[in-house]
């Protein structure tokens, strides 16, 4: 096992050890771990109920944070036509057909989000292999394969973002950025829970959300109360 520096063994030592947060006091403790020098990410990971080995307890979807998750995305469109001028309009950041798939075929990958039409999907399933496992295939289930490619970019751009388990039962969501104010954060990771929640496949049984931890790109992680959470998520929603 590595090593751990300093500083991480520092910000560790701010954690009670066996103590569960509640999302306020995460979420403060997190802002005060803040000391890198670039702008790190706010991470919520998820232990999930699930057999991720069975085809009908796949958790997967999509949210819109409130306030975005503080990163530029790059958005890719397979489109042609009115289409294409339409994803234009709405800041696609590249736009085309076949030319973009032979693009893909011999390495270029400068693109975070893919979208589609869904007669686009007749060339764009031959990059199946190659955008499947990056996570940038194009699918119907993340609205990600539609018409409306205008709706898909405005929302990508503007903080949607994929909720999937991998194959441990796990889901790992990017929730904003330390710069975030306590409240932006709060928010973003609320609606998140919420889409999780929403998402729990009929088929899984017993306790679905088992597990929530919070985390900074360089910083441990700080294990959240998950009934004082689901608790505090439905009075907001109240």
């Amino acid at each position: 096992m590595a090593e751990r520096s300093k500083r991480y063994l520092a910000l560790k030592a701010k954690i009670e050890p066996g103590k569960l947060y509640d999302p306020e006091s995460a979420v403060r403790l997190l802002k005060e771990m803040a000391s890198t020098r670039f702008n790190e990410t706010v991470e919520m990971a998820l232990n999930l109920g699930i057999d991720p080995r069975q085809s009908d307890q796949q958790v997967r979807g999509t949210v819109v944070l409130p306030h975005g998750t503080g990163k530029t995305v790059r958005v890719l469109v397979f489109a042609q036509g009115e289409k294409a001028r339409e994803a234009q309009e709405a800041g696609a950041d590249y736009v085309g057909g076949e030319e973009l798939v032979e693009k893909i075929q011999k390495g270029w990958f400068e693109f975070d989000a893919a979208v589609a039409t869904p007669d686009m999907m007749r060339i764009v399933s031959r990059l199946g292999k190659i955008l499947g496992p990056r996570g940038l295939m194009p699918n119907a289930k993340t609205g990600t394969v539609t018409f409306d490619v205008a709706q898909a970019v405005r929302e990508i751009k503007g903080g949607r973002i994929e909720i999937r388990n991998d194959k441990f039962g796990n889901v790992h969501l990017p929730i904003g950025k330390a710069s975030f104010t306590e409240e932006q954060i709060l928010d973003n990771f609320y609606a998140a829970l919420d889409a999780v929640v929403r998402l729990k496949p009929p088929a899984a049984k017993g306790r679905y959300i088992k597990k929530i931890v919070l985390s900074l790109t360089m910083s441990p992680g700080i294990p959240v109360d998950v009934n004082t959470a689901l608790a505090r998520m439905e009075k907001r929603a109240a």
